[in-house]
């Protein structure tokens, strides 16, 4: 088996290299000077999965290529965060001895954060039964001592919880903290020092803009809540269930008072703002209160429906974050009919990978 390799020594040179295809990709919509905002060389990702693999007696981490789909041994992994490393290794010597936790185990998935605390789920083929709990508890109980770690055990149809099935984050941007739940298997940002950089740069735009924001796919509330106080009030929307749940706590957690979030998809929303269907989940809520100026979207890698950008393209400005710059270059073939990029800029959420981070500010012409 090979070993996952990254060097920091090449950082430099692979983001030059995502800045100048960007650069040239979106060079056709006129737009200012590229904004690029690094990511730390190495321990920049709060999660990370891995296989299992048992040899014998011995037990390790695992990734595959994925294009030779061989099996890469990772006993240390210099992408992922300090704790995730360091509870790798504290996982494999506690594992590999207990027949009871280590049987039919295949997958083990890490979620940490830059407050200290990390969720450890294993994965089974076997059902989880009370002499797995007990051996869990016992686990758990003894590394507590020692981190702010919780666990989740996983089997089909089973899912057992010993402590949270959360973290709690902690950000700061430009000297203020913010505090976000994050659920295990729902979205969040992986490279939490880069999220920050997204927030302060959504900030320091949301600073010269008035009225009110609406934002679609608005997750657990990274950008609304971060983008609260720069508007008088702020309507979201999410469809993920476990996203809207996690957002709500933490617009209290963060005393926000100015944010409503309603569990609708793009779609859906689109059709209540153009009147062409009512749902209940908007009960309470008078969209025509709403003076939004502004509207903030950070849709998934396939961009926006059609009627979405469309709808999209009636607000003002528009602050488009993407993970996906051919979605997004397609979506702003629609846009750039109405508004200008008034300022383009990425983040490098994954380095040594081709994906980018993006962000767009569209202005209306």
């Amino acid at each position: 088996m090979a070993v996952l390799q990254i060097d920091p020594a090449h950082y430099e040179t692979q983001l030059a290299e995502k800045a100048a295809r960007i650069s040239a990709q979106f060079a056709r919509f006129n737009p200012p000077a590229l904004e690029v905002y690094d990511s730390p060389a190495s321990h920049y990702r709060q999660r990370a999965e891995f296989r299992v693999w048992h040899d014998g007696e011995a037990l390790y981490h695992i990734m595959f290529d994925q294009e030779t789909k061989e099996k890469i041994r990772v006993d240390q992994f210099p992408a992922a965060a300090p704790l995730i490393n360091e509870m790798m290794q504290v996982m494999v010597e506690k594992l590999k001895g207990n027949e009871v936790l280590r049987r039919k185990l295949f997958q083990i998935d890490y979620l940490s954060t830059l407050s200290g605390e990390i969720l450890v789920s294993l994965l089974y083929h076997k059902p989880l039964d009370e002499a797995w709990m007990q051996a869990m508890q016992t686990l758990r109980a003894e590394l507590q001592t020692q981190y702010k770690v919780d666990f989740i055990g996983r089997a089909r149809k089973q899912k057992e919880v010993l402590g949270r099935d959360y973290v709690t984050e902690r950000l700061t941007v430009n000297g203020k903290e913010y505090v976000y739940q994050q659920v295990e298997n729902s979205f969040t940002q992986p490279n939490a020092k880069v999220n920050e950089k997204m927030l302060a740069w959504a900030q320091s735009i949301a600073a010269n803009l008035q009225n009110d924001l609406l934002e679609l796919y608005c997750g657990n509330g990274n950008f609304s809540i971060a983008l609260a106080g720069h508007f008088n009030k702020v309507l979201a929307t999410e469809i993920a269930k476990s996203s809207v749940q996690s957002a709500q706590l933490n617009i209290a957690a963060n005393g926000v008072t100015n944010l409503d979030i309603i569990r609708m998809s793009s779609e859906e929303f689109t059709q209540a703002m153009k009147g062409e269907k009512q749902f209940s989940r908007l009960n309470g809520i008078d969209l025509k209160t709403y003076n939004c100026q502004t509207i903030l979207v950070d849709p998934p890698r396939a961009g926006m429906d059609e009627l979405t950008c469309r709808l999209v393209a009636e607000y003002d400005n528009v602050i488009y974050i993407s993970c996906n710059p051919d979605t997004l270059e397609r979506d702003l073939e629609l846009l750039s009919q109405t508004h200008q990029v008034s300022r383009i800029a990425i983040f490098d959420q994954f380095p040594y990978t081709h994906h980018v981070e993006s962000g767009v500010f569209l202005t209306r012409r």
